[in-house]
């Protein structure tokens, strides 16, 4: 919970009015089920949701979630994949409005570390370890896809880069693997605060990284002025 949110927003709220409910085809039934499941997920841990939790945030019946859904894990997974579709898909509109590669790099790494970015963090770390708990192949599946496709817009930007002549980089494949690792390490390393890290000094450690992998013909903004890449 970030410091802004206040003890009531932790309190679930019903998604729909029961009479608007009743006129949703099932396809939509099930994604409000799983939009409730998001801020449950975000304030108590993926493993402390229950399907009564997500009946009581949801608005309907415990009966309504089992018949849309196999299991709470169901329910969670695809509630994980919304929030992580919609999170990403932002980072990815701030950067294709972006004047070149480097700008939307610069405008990706300083989207994923602020203050707020904070609880998707916990949540993403949260969910990865759901799947090594699950025996549903499914749901590794849907956590190898989110993953590939992170990992495709990284290397998507970075190429484009290198089309426009803005990088140069032998191996993109190897830099969006080393770029999302670093991010993830870092990540962690926020949450825990151990050792201490700031979200300046995480955004400085992935530009400086970037600047380092890509080569890049100019610097990214927060690089030290007495330090001079190779």
């Amino acid at each position: 919970m970030t410091a802004s949110e206040s003890p009531a927003a932790r309190t679930p709220r019903r998604a729909v009015a029961a009479a608007a409910r009743t006129r949703q085809p099932t396809e939509v039934r099930r994604r409000l089920i799983a939009e409730a499941a998001v801020p449950l997920i975000a304030e108590r841990g993926y493993a402390s949701v229950g399907v009564r939790d997500v009946a009581a945030a949801a608005g309907v019946s415990v009966g309504t979630v089992t018949y849309h859904f196999g299991s709470v894990q169901e329910v969670l997974s695809e509630a994980m994949v919304l929030h992580i579709e919609r999170y990403y898909a932002a980072l990815s509109e701030a950067a294709e409005r972006a004047s070149g590669s480097a700008e939307a790099l610069r405008l990706l790494v300083d989207a994923l570390f602020t203050e707020d970015t904070d609880r998707h963090w916990r949540m993403w770390f949260d969910y990865w370890n759901a799947g090594d708990q699950d025996p549903d192949q499914g749901f590794a599946r849907g956590q190898a896809q989110r993953y590939e496709a992170w990992h495709g817009q990284i290397r998507s930007l970075a190429g484009r880069g290198v089309d426009d002549g803005e990088f140069i980089c032998d191996d993109l494949d190897g830099f969006a693997a080393r770029f999302a690792a670093l991010a993830d390490g870092l990540a962690l390393q926020r949450l825990r605060q151990a050792p201490p890290l700031t979200t300046e000094d995480a955004r400085r450690h992935l530009k400086r990284f970037i600047e380092t992998e890509l080569r890049l013909a100019e610097v990214l903004p927060d690089r030290p002025s007495d330090v001079h890449g190779g």
